[in-house]
């Protein structure tokens, strides 16, 4: 299973304050924007999202068809194939991606420990 590029996507309470924190790490602004709430920072190959007053824990999150650098990755495995697949697996699901759409959807599931997973595509 090919869940894309990977990202923790973290709920923080000052976007700012968290910037220059990530800033200081070496991290750099790659997307988002300071008046949506929430940046997307890189360092090298790693990516964090920071997001505030947006959801009330930090998630994993997977792009599939994603590379590290929001690049087309040719040939992904679909988000509603990868949803398939773990429904057969067993697993539960928080959220669903429409099986009757195509392009961009999404799907959440929550780890043994209670860790949101988001499989988010965008393309």
């Amino acid at each position: 299973m090919k869940l894309g590029a990977f990202s923790v996507s973290l709920s923080v309470k000052d976007l700012q304050t968290s910037r220059v924190f990530y800033e200081n790490l070496g991290f750099k602004v790659f997307a988002g924007q300071m008046e949506k709430n929430y940046l997307i920072m890189k360092n090298e190959a790693t990516l964090i999202g920071l997001f505030q007053g947006m959801f009330p824990n930090n998630i994993l999150t997977f792009n599939p068809g994603w590379d590290q650098d929001a690049g087309l990755v040719e040939g992904f495995e679909d988000v509603r194939d990868i949803q398939q697949s773990l429904k057969t697996a067993g697993l539960a699901f928080a959220t669903e991606a429409d099986e009757s759409t195509t392009g961009p959807a999404s799907f959440m599931i929550t780890d043994p420990d209670g860790n949101t997973i988001l499989v988010d595509q965008h393309v």
